[in-house]
């Protein structure tokens, strides 16, 4: 009896999909990507402002891209995600497609369906390609996990209520609650 074999997929494989539908592609394997709800984009739009007016405030030249937003991961054909905000300070990754390679910043909103992959195979894929800084923002609980991986530290979880500081953004700190 033959071993079922999964199938690898590619790049190509995404930009094939029909028009408006949504996946990511991480280690060959694609996960579909509903409609995100009323709040998440709340959530996206206003956060996404906030860190962009910061970083014009004081001169930054790092570039904020909110999703959808192409992000080669791992500079090869069988990992594409797009996260929900990406802050990349180095512009030898962008080009035309994209990001080739780590963000230094990931934000990810958390929906039913993308909860499982967010907090363990972004979450560790991340990591491992060198992002800097992940959150994990969760309106269903209103808690907000990051993780600092430029120094290693342990993840801390916080309240929307919280002010939350930016690890990458030294005196920078982000109340969640005020932006819903």
């Amino acid at each position: 009896m033959a071993l079922h074999q999964e199938m690898t997929y590619t790049i190509e494989d995404i930009y094939a999909l029909p028009d408006g539908q949504r996946a990511e592609l991480i280690d060959g394997q694609i996960y579909d990507m509903a409609p995100p709800n009323t709040m998440h984009q709340r959530i996206l739009m206003n956060l996404s402002g906030e860190i962009r007016e910061y970083i014009k405030r004081h001169g930054g030249n790092c570039e904020i891209f909110p999703a959808p937003f192409a992000v080669f991961l791992n500079k090869d054909d069988r990992n594409y995600v797009e996260p929900d905000i990406s802050v990349i300070c180095d512009k030898d990754k962008l080009n035309d497609k994209g990001c080739n390679g780590a963000p230094d910043w990931i934000i990810e909103i958390v929906s039913p369906s993308t909860e499982r992959i967010d907090y363990g195979i972004k979450l560790f894929k991340y990591r491992s390609a060198g992002v800097r800084e992940y959150w994990i923002v969760n309106p269903r609980t209103r808690t907000v996990n990051v993780f600092d991986f430029e120094y290693d530290q342990a993840s801390t979880q916080y309240s929307f209520d919280d002010e939350i500081p930016v690890c990458i953004y030294e005196g920078f700190s982000v109340c969640i609650s005020a932006l819903i």
